[in-house]
């Protein structure tokens, strides 16, 4: 990489995460709850666990997961209005991408027939708000589970090892991870990658917002990811770990 002497608005280097914090039990009456504070992004991911599936996946002897997302009004600069006449296509596909991510997360097929709803609630976005569901999401899923695990409802192998996702992109020529809001508006390119902890690829987005990537780019961009996410997922294992 050729720009270590790259520094940002909030004096970070090109390669480093903006402060992550995990506050669980956030809310005592989930099944599992995680409050992340990912620099001034605040995300709230609570797990409902249900007993059943949806009518289209009954007496498979497979559990299912699902999840949804919002905007809270003042969560962003100006306030976003409720979508209270639907949703709009960027919450819809969000949803979807924290859905996909987070069954990765679980093997379906030890978990009986229930459901595991994920709320992930922005109280305050400042860029990264997916991401941080999703890696929240995983820890709300990990504490949900526990005492399923513990009772012997399910084995402890029906949790897998810690996902975690960040954004990269490139800014003026060099590529960066973790983006705030005010570089993800001005960067050429917005990337978003889910991964294992094990290196493998769950999902990768990827847009052009000014000008096409190269290949060399892309692998600059992929390898920031790896890094930022390996971080992640240690921070993922000292929360479990701490709670033992």
């Amino acid at each position: 990489m050729k720009n270590n002497d790259f520094s940002r608005p909030d004096g970070r280097k090109f390669n480093e995460l903006r402060p992550l914090t995990f506050t669980p039990d956030y809310v005592s009456v989930a099944e599992g709850s995680v409050l992340v504070t990912w620099g001034e992004t605040r995300v709230l991911c609570n797990l409902t666990v249900q007993d059943g599936v949806p009518a289209w996946m009954a007496g498979r002897g497979k559990g299912w997961i699902t999840a949804e997302y919002a905007l809270l009004p003042r969560s962003t600069q100006t306030r976003t209005p409720r979508e209270t006449k639907g949703l709009k296509g960027r919450t819809q596909e969000i949803r979807r991408l924290i859905g996909r991510s987070l069954r990765m997360a679980v093997d379906l097929h030890l978990i009986g027939e229930r459901t595991l709803l994920l709320d992930c609630d922005v109280l305050q976005a400042d860029g990264g708000t997916r991401v941080a569901s999703i890696t929240g999401g995983y820890l709300a899923l990990a504490l949900g589970l526990r005492p399923l695990i513990e009772s012997g409802a399910i084995p402890e192998s029906a949790l897998r090892p810690p996902i975690g996702a960040v954004s990269v992109g490139m800014l003026k020529g060099k590529a960066i991870l973790d983006l705030n809001y005010a570089e993800d508006s001005l960067a050429d390119v917005d990337l978003n990658v889910v991964m294992t902890r094990d290196g493998r690829f769950i999902e990768v987005q990827g847009t052009a917002e000014g000008e096409p990537f190269t290949e060399n780019e892309l692998e600059n961009m992929l390898y920031l990811a790896k890094k930022g996410i390996a971080e992640i997922n240690g921070l993922q294992q000292d929360l479990l770990a701490s709670l033992r």
